[in-house]
């Protein structure tokens, strides 16, 4: 990597992040070729280029001066940087990315390349399985060890996000032919509550895109939205969210097994991930809206069949 000064960020990259935070964020991404340079700069750090990928940060490849591959991320939500390079400490060895440097007056971190390319390595043919084990590793360290203090909690997040925003679109959005499975989830959602023998660090984030793969085909899960709360949470949010529509009653499975939770209890948090999704997507005009209304019907049906 010879290159040692960026440019602007991409039209999409900004386009993303406003769209994500809103036109005040302009100011912070004209600033972030400097604050880039300026860590590189700090770290001994060749710089390479942009790595136009995410919704809430800026990511550069760099590299030490030895050659070792890394990321510099950038951070637009200061809060946001604390949480996840906190999250990231505290499962350190674990199946996460390295945090290699950090600097809280840039919000700006160096972390490991999971793979030796920023998008990872080849994904193995036991993805689903090989990622079940890493995800109950990151909560058994989330249970064992020492949490942060100021991670923000699930059952805040449940309480003062999740429920209101539920509300809030069921009054204004039109949900056309899924008013059945909508209704049918509602319910679950209200009577939640979490199990505090389950609570552990959650990553609060498992798409597909977040879960890489390193040399040897282990999964390493990155961007984090750390929060402290009932596994149950991410095991749903794997089986709803990592490839939706598709191989969710295997990821079920996968997760009850590993787990040890009951399939009624993680179909249940499914379901009020699954109805929070669909509004959103409704409100948005996402194009996943008949995807995750299919698969909202799916786990609201007394029987559900196979859905590969």
């Amino acid at each position: 990597m010879e290159k040692r000064t960026l440019g602007e960020v991409s039209e999409e990259c900004r386009r993303r992040l406003v769209t994500h935070y809103g036109p005040g964020v302009s100011g912070w991404l004209d600033a972030v070729p400097t604050l880039m340079e300026r860590a590189a700069e700090r770290w001994r750090l060749t710089l390479g280029a942009y790595h136009d990928a995410g919704h809430a940060s800026v990511v550069v490849t760099a590299g030490t001066f030895d050659g070792r591959p890394l990321l510099l991320k950038a951070w637009a939500d200061p809060t946001r940087f604390r949480n996840e390079v906190n999250a990231l400490h505290l499962w350190a060895g674990g199946p996460t990315a390295g945090v290699v440097e950090a600097a809280d007056d840039l919000a700006v971190a160096a972390l490991e390349m999971i793979g030796g390319s920023p998008g990872g390595g080849e994904r193995p043919p036991r993805e689903i399985p090989t990622v079940a084990v890493a995800l109950q590793g990151l909560h058994t360290f989330g249970r064992r060890r020492r949490r942060p203090r100021d991670l923000p909690s699930l059952t805040t997040y449940l309480h003062q996000e999740v429920r209101l925003r539920v509300r809030r679109r069921l009054e204004s959005v039109d949900v056309g032919p899924w008013q059945e499975p909508v209704d049918a989830a509602l319910p679950t959602l209200v009577a939640m509550e979490e199990d505090s023998a389950r609570s552990t660090v959650l990553h609060a984030d498992l798409y597909r895109e977040n879960i890489l793969f390193d040399w040897l085909g282990h999964p390493r899960l990155i961007d984090p939205l750390p929060m402290v709360g009932d596994a149950a949470f991410d095991w749903a949010f794997w089986a709803v969210y990592y490839d939706l529509g598709h191989g969710t009653d295997a990821r079920l499975a996968a997760a009850a097994r590993i787990s040890h939770i009951p399939v009624p209890v993680l179909t249940s948090w499914c379901r009020a991930l699954a109805l929070d999704g669909l509004l959103f997507y409704l409100d948005t005009g996402d194009p996943r809206a008949p995807r995750i209304a299919g698969l909202l019907a799916w786990l609201s049906a007394p029987t559900p069949r196979n859905r590969s």
